[in-house]
């Protein structure tokens, strides 16, 4: 107990040390420069002295793009690509340290620069990949960490990392087609209810000032229009106010409640089309999750917890927890999958196939892709699906308002012949 609360306190006092560039001579004076964490200035300069190093010039430098608090944030494709680059840096025979410069030198984004540098400062301070990763949660989550870690204890880090950047890739790939499929439909709902705001607020007002003057009464969808219109001038900020804190109240909700995101995930697995698309998506992010970890030599129970963690839906991460505490009963994997309910007959054959020919890992690569190809087209159908639709929502809409306002004038027409 005692050990592990030094080791907490070790770490923590790990986490506070501030990364110094600094510039000197070495023991033949030539100029040498670097970066190295520690607590101050003093501690680097007695540090390089020890290494044989004259230090002539020490500064601290900013860490601001650690933590999401730069001004250009470190994305999860900056990550990947950061993944992808140092698999391919040491399949080349290039040190890992050296690795860590040359990525972080050349890397667009000034907060990824300083992230890549803070970990080759670590590693060079004599700590594990493993660790110097840990310290950054934010960016390197369990199961990142998990994989580095094993490919560190098996001497087999520059295969881990191809097959980290591999599953990297993989996600943000299907993380791009999700939004894909929904930042359409979204965009143009947006779209749809600004040129309705505005028609409403600007432009009908016109037309009811021209009708005060007509002496006959209005037309029924006329006079619907134009209280809707009166409506929306007197109380659009408490309409676009209602919107606005319904939509932060759930995102709120979601973020806080695990009842509120069970309840809001349940209902995205059932919506028509979407659902679909959403419930093939984690099913790949499963597969390929599983199948990473276990090629990796982490034990199958062990790796679950990481596994539900990285599903992305609440549905599933209580049914992976459920399987985890199966599995570790003695139950098949392939057996818990089916009594969860969540997974189709094929993915739950492909297992017992894995399960049995002992290539699990295998197995379920093979429906990693079968799935991802499975919301490509998904998406790309839903695409062609909605634009039909959509297009025809917006004419009905739009329509419908400039159709009310030229009923009157219709009618004028008619009595004037």
């Amino acid at each position: 107990m005692v050990a592990k609360v030094l080791k907490k306190k070790e770490a923590s006092k790990a986490e506070k040390l501030d990364l110094f560039a600094w510039e000197g001579t070495d023991k033949k004076g030539g100029k040498v420069t670097g970066e190295t964490r520690g607590a101050n200035a003093a501690m680097i300069k007695n540090e390089l002295r020890r290494q044989g190093i004259n230090p002539k010039k020490i500064k601290k430098k900013s860490l601001s793009g650690l933590g999401g608090r730069s001004k250009k944030k470190i994305t999860a494709k900056d990550i990947a690509l950061f993944s992808r680059q140092l698999a391919t840096m040491m399949s080349s025979g290039v040190p890992l340290v050296q690795s860590f410069e040359i990525i972080g030198r050349g890397h667009d984004n000034p907060s990824m620069q300083d992230l890549v540098l803070a970990i080759k400062a670590d590693v060079e301070g004599g700590n594990t990949l493993t660790d110097a990763m840990r310290k950054h949660p934010y960016y390197f989550d369990e199961l990142y960490c998990n994989l580095v870690q094993a490919g560190e204890q098996a001497g087999i880090l520059e295969g881990l990392l191809h097959k980290i950047a591999l599953y990297k890739e993989k996600v943000e790939a299907i993380k791009g087609k999700i939004k894909k499929a929904m930042f359409y439909p979204a965009a143009v709902v947006v779209v749809a209810f600004i040129i309705t705001t505005i028609l409403m607020i600007f432009v009908i007002p016109q037309f009811e000032d021209l009708f005060k003057g007509f002496g006959a009464d209005l037309p029924a969808l006329t006079k619907f229009v134009i209280e809707l219109s009166a409506l929306f001038q007197k109380w659009w900020w408490a309409i676009f106010g209602g919107i606005g804190g319904v939509v932060y109240g759930l995102m709120e909700a979601k973020r806080r409640s695990k009842k509120v995101n069970h309840v809001i995930d349940r209902m995205l697995l059932k919506l028509p089309i979407l659902g679909e698309i959403v419930t093939k998506a984690t099913v790949a992010r499963f597969a390929r999750t599983l199948s990473t970890m276990f090629a990796a030599g982490v034990p199958l129970v062990e790796g679950m917890t990481t596994v539900a963690g990285a599903s992305g839906n609440i549905v599933f991460e209580t049914g992976i927890l459920k399987i985890r505490d199966n599995v570790a009963s003695g139950m098949s994997l392939q057996a818990s999958m089916r009594q969860t309910g969540l997974f189709s007959n094929m993915v739950v054959q492909m297992v017992a196939i894995g399960e049995e020919a002992g290539s699990l890992d295998a197995m379920l690569g093979k429906v990693a892709d079968f799935y991802e190809q499975e919301v490509d087209d998904a998406v790309d159908g839903l695409s062609s699906l909605l634009e039909p639709i959509i297009m025809s929502v917006l004419g009905v809409l739009i329509g419908g308002l400039v159709v009310a306002m030229y009923l009157p004038i219709f009618k004028m027409g008619a009595v004037v012949n």
